[in-house]
């Protein structure tokens, strides 16, 4: 893939991530992968230790998965997903850790001088809700409606 056309899949991709409000049967943070590829994720956000990312969550397309239970706590989640089947990945302007294996890092400071990756993670509002399911979908598909 070119870099001009990664450029395209990723300002189409964080634009195609429909933010969607789950309904009230169960309080949680889900995220469906509706995409036609195998997607990774990792989530970041405060509690009241401070900044908290972790990861990864492997979806298989079409599937969901919880990624947090319970109760929202937070307005604001982060989320960085990368598109394991044909490259490319979902990312934003707030930078925090990570890394290529299973982690949970807390902190967002000096990701490279304590041995972790820095990746942008694309904000999510979820407008204070109990219950969030995020929907990450293909560039070229169009958003899902909200409700």
């Amino acid at each position: 893939m070119t870099s001009s056309t990664l450029r395209r899949f990723l300002g189409c991709a964080v634009l195609g991530a429909a933010l969607l409000g789950a309904g009230p049967a169960r309080a949680d943070l889900r995220l469906c992968n509706l995409t036609a590829g195998k997607v990774g994720i990792a989530l970041g956000y405060r509690d009241p230790q401070g900044w908290v990312t972790e990861g990864w969550w492997d979806l298989t397309p079409k599937a969901c998965e919880t990624l947090l239970k319970g109760a929202l706590a937070a307005r604001f989640y982060y989320v960085f997903a990368v598109d394991y089947t044909r490259g490319g990945e979902w990312s934003g302007r707030s930078l925090m850790c990570t890394r290529d294996s299973e982690f949970t890092i807390r902190g967002v400071e000096d990701c490279l001088a304590r041995g972790y990756d820095r990746n942008g993670f694309f904000e999510v509002d979820t407008g204070e809700q109990k219950s969030w399911t995020i929907q990450l979908t293909d560039p070229n598909q169009p958003a899902a409606p909200q409700p």
